[in-house]
């Protein structure tokens, strides 16, 4: 009879978050939230560049090359969320916020590319 009820209790238990799980979500969360600063700040350069007339292609290069750095960023840091997600330390709408920064990246180098 005891051994029901150290079963009942052990599975009461793995139902409830430990500590750990708590200090692996809060983790994860400050390395997304960290990769999602620099990957927003390389993003907003590729949107602050602008030529400053038909002969400046540098501000042109620099914004197109600002805009793939943060394309790539943004890869890593889907990466990043799927391995948190397949953990279990993070919900899925974390991949949200790798994707609102690559379709920004995305525009810049396409629709909103700056014109010579």
């Amino acid at each position: 009879m005891s051994s029901g009820a150290d079963a009942t209790t052990e599975v009461s238990e793995s139902r409830r978050p430990g500590v750990s799980s708590r200090i692996g979500t809060g983790v994860c969360a400050v390395v997304l939230a960290l990769a999602t600063l620099v990957t927003g700040y390389v993003v907003l350069t590729a949107f602050m560049v602008e030529p400053d007339g038909p002969w400046d292609r540098q501000a042109v290069t620099n914004s197109h090359v600002a805009a793939v750095v943060g394309l790539a960023f943004c890869c890593v840091m889907a990466l990043l969320t799927w391995v948190f997600v397949k953990g279990a330390w993070l919900r899925r709408w974390w991949y949200a916020v790798p994707l609102l920064l690559a379709i920004a990246a995305l525009l810049r180098l396409t629709v909103l590319a700056p014109n010579l």
